[in-house]
Order: C-alpha cells, then sequence, then structure tokens
C-alpha cells in the first residue's frame, strides 16, 4: 500500500437518499436512530405467477414511491436504479447548496456504485423477446440496463464534465466509489464530486438466484420485519433490498469559500481482496482485517481513535462471523466486550436489509449522522447474540456515545473488502 496522502481535507456537504426507511436522508436517519424496520412481504405482479413456489417472500422494497423531479417521458428511459439514484443525487445537490452553473464544469464529476445495474429491464426485455419477438424490444434497452446509467444521466442532469465513473464491485460498489472520488479530490483531478450508490434488484431473477444460493432469510416469511438479524444466533441469510444514497464531497477549501455546511470529514480510505472464493469471505476475515488496517494508515489514525463501526453486518451465518473475527483480531480490548472496550458496532441492515451495491452509501447517513448527534444507532432484532461476538453490538436500542471517526465497512462477493473512515468536522 501507498504511503498515507498529504492532499487536502475533504467535506461532506449534501446527503440524499431513497430508501425503504424513508425517500430522504432525514427520514432515513430517524428510522435508523429508533430502530424502525423496512423490511415487508414482497408486492409485484411479476412475483404471482409463482405464488406459494417462493423460499423467499420478504424484502426491502421503496413502496408507493414515484420520482418526483423526473417526468414520466424521462422515467421510460430509465431503468429503477437510476431513478433512485437521480432522485438521491437531486436531493443531495439540494441541501449542499451547490449552483453547478457557478462552477467550473470541468472540475466536477460523478461516481456511481452499482452492484448489478439495470436488472430489470434485462427481466423485463427478455419476456418482451420471447412473448412478442425481436422487433419489439425497446431501443432504450441497453441504456437503461447499463450499470453506468445512473452516473452518466446525473451527469447530464447537473452539466458535470469532470471525472466521471461507476464501480460494480458487488456489494462493495458505494464503498468503492466513495474511495475513488476520495483519491479523484486528492489528486487534485476536481475540486466537487457527485458521489454514491443506487441499486434495485428486487425482481424475480435475484430474488430466486439468491434463494438458490441459500443466501436470503427464509424462516421468517411470517414476520418480515425480524427477518433480518445480524450476529443473531438465529440469523439464516441476508434481506434483499433496493435503494440510493449520493453525497456531495468537496475539498474543504472549496466548501469553506461557498459558505457550504460541512457535516462530516472523509479521512481514510482503503480496499483489499480475499482471493478466496468467489461469494464465501476468508473465514478467518483476515483480507477484512488487512482493509480496516489499511484504511487507519490512509487516516493516520490508530484503532483507539474510531468510536464507532457501522459494519457490512448482513445477517448471513459466514459473513457475521468473519467480519467479528476481523474486528476483534484488529481492534482487540479496544472493541472487546469483556474487556470494557470503548468503540461500538452495529448493522444498519438490520432494519433496512442489504441494498447491495447500494450498502456503503446508504450506511455512510448512519456514521455521519453518529458524529454529529452522538447517536449510535441499533442492531434491531439481536436477540441472542451468537458465540463469540463479544462486542457492544447496540442491540435493540440506540445509545449515546460522542465519537470523533466512524468506520463504514463493505464487502462483497468476489472477495472485495472496503473501508471508509468519517471524522466529526471541526
Amino acid at each position: 500500500m501507498a504511503e498515507p496522502s498529504n492532499g487536502p481535507r475533504l467535506v461532506i456537504t449534501g446527503m440524499g437518499a431513497v430508501t425503504n426507511i424513508g425517500t430522504d436522508p432525514a427520514t432515513v436517519w430517524a428510522s435508523m436512530r429508533e430502530g424502525r424496520s423496512g423490511v415487508s412481504l414482497i408486492e409485484g405482479a411479476e412475483f404471482e405467477q409463482f405464488r406459494g413456489r417462493w423460499a423467499v417472500e420478504v424484502c426491502g422494497q421503496v413502496k408507493n414511491w414515484e420520482p418526483p423531479n423526473i417526468d414520466s417521458r424521462e422515467q421510460r428511459k430509465l431503468d429503477r436504479f437510476a431513478q433512485l439514484g437521480i432522485e438521491a443525487a437531486i436531493q443531495a445537490v439540494a441541501q449542499s447548496g451547490i449552483d453547478y452553473a457557478k462552477e467550473d464544469p470541468e472540475r466536477c464529476g460523478v461516481i456511481v456504485g452499482s452492484g448489478v445495474g439495470g436488472i430489470k429491464t434485462i427481466e423485463d426485455g427478455e419476456i418482451l423477446l420471447r412473448e412478442r419477438g425481436p422487433d419489439r424490444v425497446s431501443p432504450f434497452t441497453v441504456p437503461r440496463l447499463m450499470a453506468n446509467a445512473a452516473a452518466g444521466n446525473i451527469s447530464i442532469r447537473f452539466g458535470l464534465l469532470g471525472p466521471a465513473t461507476t464501480h460494480t464491485t458487488a456489494c462493495a460498489s458505494s464503498g468503492h466509489a466513495m474511495g475513488d472520488a476520495l483519491h479523484t479530490l486528492r489528486r487534485g483531478d476536481a475540486d466537487v464530486m457527485l458521489v454514491g450508490g443506487a441499486e434495485a434488484a428486487v425482481g424475480p431473477i435475484c430474488v430466486a438466484a439468491f434463494a438458490a444460493m441459500k443466501a436470503l432469510s427464509t424462516k421468517r416469511n411470517h414476520e418480515p420485519t425480524k427477518a433480518s438479524r445480524p450476529f443473531d444466533r438465529d440469523r439464516d441469510g441476508f434481506v434483499l433490498s433496493e435503494g440510493a444514497a449520493m453525497f456531495v464531497l468537496e475539498t474543504e477549501a472549496h466548501a469553506r469559500a461557498r459558505g457550504a455546511t460541512i457535516y462530516a470529514e472523509v479521512v481514510g480510505y482503503a480496499n483489499s481482496c480475499d482471493a478466496f472464493h468467489i461469494t464465501a469471505p476468508d473465514e478467518q476475515g483476515r483480507g477484512a482485517a488487512r482493509s480496516m488496517k489499511w484504511a487507519l494508515r490512509d487516516a493516520k489514525l490508530n484503532t483507539t481513535d474510531v468510536g464507532y463501526i457501522n459494519c457490512h453486518g448482513t445477517s448471513t451465518p459466514l459473513g457475521d462471523k468473519a467480519e467479528a473475527l476481523a474486528v476483534l483480531s484488529l481492534f482487540g480490548d479496544h472493541i472487546r466486550k469483556s474487556a470494557g472496550g470503548k468503540a461500538l458496532m452495529s448493522s444498519t441492515k438490520s432494519m433496512h436489509g442489504h441494498c447491495l451495491g447500494a450498502s456503503g452509501a446508504v450506511e455512510t447517513i448512519a456514521c455521519v449522522e453518529a458524529l454529529r448527534t452522538g447517536i449510535i444507532p441499533p442492531t434491531i432484532n439481536l436477540d441472542n447474540p451468537d458465540e463469540g461476538m463479544d462486542i457492544d453490538l447496540v442491540a435493540h436500542h440506540a445509545k449515546e456515545r460522542p465519537i470523533q471517526y466512524a468506520m463504514n465497512n463493505t464487502f462483497g462477493f468476489g472477495g472485495h473488502n472496503c473501508t471508509l473512515i468519517f471524522g466529526k468536522y471541526s
């Protein structure tokens, strides 16, 4: 790994979110803080054909939502994941107060992470092809399904001519997007980056495929809000969700020059690979530990500086165990509950489920608000912590704990590990 950068301080000045626990960042945070679940029974005509044959009947859908800032004509050209991402970006820009018309467009860019991009467009296109023939496939199919559709459309909407790209590294996608934006600003290639993640994978193909892998929770179809239970001994898989979150990230000098409100600082980032298995994590969490260690080095911090870890915590038997081992191996007594450790860790996926490539972005809201308010969101449904979980996982209810630094972990299929560190701005 390279030596820590001495580049400019980087700050978050705007946030936006559309999720199953809220369609704006304030509501998302209120749900996280209060322990409100957004998991429910799956709805949609596309699931009716095999009703009764689905092993999985719960998910985290953004229900009764239409994009308020995208007209019906434009909606037809956009997959749902891009609609979610664009709306989150519009919110972030509005909250930041930035006026791109007054900015140098070549110094402004966008990076969006998405694990599967326009998967619903692929599903719908295949059905149309099979039922009505090749001449009925929409000419908008390709620009709808491509994973970079959200980034491309966001750049067009705001006229951003600077660096623009997309990360597709499974569930680590938006974490990598945030890290890429950090490096872009540190290098001096831009002054402002609009960055985050978007995902809309709650469709028959993804639900059936993840269920076939035995990755999804199937035991609590009758009580959806209890299905996602990270670190609980009775967990049996994750809950598939959709959502998006976007952030305006800029250099401190640029933010202060325009009088922006600063919500938090981004101080460190790193990523690693397990090189172990295409879907299962390294059983000892060694790749995850490296990612966290290198992110601390990048931020020039010690383990004792971190007060809160928003963990990946998906509610899978293997993943949660490996992550707990990784955290304990690196942080030691600073987080070991039996030793009176001061650091706390929680999984907000217990409330909103797993947004795949958008996870890191959605969970960044928890980190930023924990720094701002001194409130650590809980891990709900943690009735019986599994063996070896010697960590204060903030079971059921939020805790008040002023902190200076928060860490966010996202890990993805392929062995991708990604860690971001945020600081309380002063």
